[in-house]
């Protein structure tokens, strides 16, 4: 019987499914920044490590901050190789992703509320030592009982030990909860090595091919994060 539940938050609730570089993949393209698709992967990797090492990331930092960065950080890494990009479009790339993340959490938002209502909720993030800050920013902290942040805690995914911190704040067997993630390798394999369900929304992933894995052992399987609450009753 399911008792409490644990949510990825970047690439699931604020996305609907979709990882975040394919996300700005696409902005760069309408914002008609010249690089190659190889480039880009390269350049958001580097962000990536560059924004999990460096002290860049402010704890009052909301999501427009943490994507301008990120941003800055990718067209850094660019233009060492030879890109002539213009400064301006980082703005832009921010501006609309972060429009992009916020209209997701606003359709979101009911079905947390909801859940909230019937179960204790708890995030679990690889994030950067601000979570909490966009989470209030976007209007949903306060469905959430407790937050597991990387940056926080000094453990990120796909260890599973990230997602036992979220089961002990929930003070339930790992059997009575439930894992709700983007990433099949990030979220549903480290939940189910614990003895979590899993609830994989698998809509599409990114150069880790996290959409094809062949056979799941995710408890449910879905592509809209609308139809959690219906999965959550499924499994009981």
């Amino acid at each position: 019987m399911i008792k409490g539940i644990l949510f990825d938050y970047g690439g699931t609730i604020d996305t609907n499914g979709l990882h975040w570089a394919n996300v700005l993949w696409e902005s760069y393209q309408r914002n008609q920044v010249n690089v190659d698709r190889d480039a880009f992967a390269e350049a958001y990797k580097f962000g990536e490590r560059a924004l999990a090492i460096k002290p860049i990331i402010e704890p009052h930092h909301v999501f427009y901050d943490v994507l301008f960065l990120k941003v800055e950080q990718q067209f850094s890494f660019l233009k060492e190789k030879g890109f002539v990009l213009q400064d301006e479009a980082i703005r832009l790339i921010a501006t609309e992703c972060n429009q992009f993340a916020r209209t997701n959490v606003e359709k979101a938002a009911p079905v947390l509320a909801l859940l909230a209502q019937k179960y204790p909720l708890v995030m679990v993030s690889n994030f950067y030592g601000n979570i909490n800050h966009v989470l209030e920013d976007f209007g949903i902290r306060d469905y959430f009982q407790a937050v597991v942040e990387s940056a926080v805690v000094g453990v990120r995914k796909p260890n599973p030990q990230i997602y036992q911190l979220g089961i002990d704040q929930l003070a339930l067997s790992p059997q009575e909860c439930v894992v709700i993630g983007d990433s099949y390798s990030k979220d549903i394999q480290p939940a189910k090595s614990l003895g979590c369900k899993t609830i994989w929304l698998n809509v599409k992933g990114w150069d880790e091919a996290d959409t094809d894995f062949k056979v799941s052992d995710a408890d449910a399987e879905i592509t809209d994060f609308a139809r959690i609450a219906d999965s959550i009753t499924n499994l009981g």
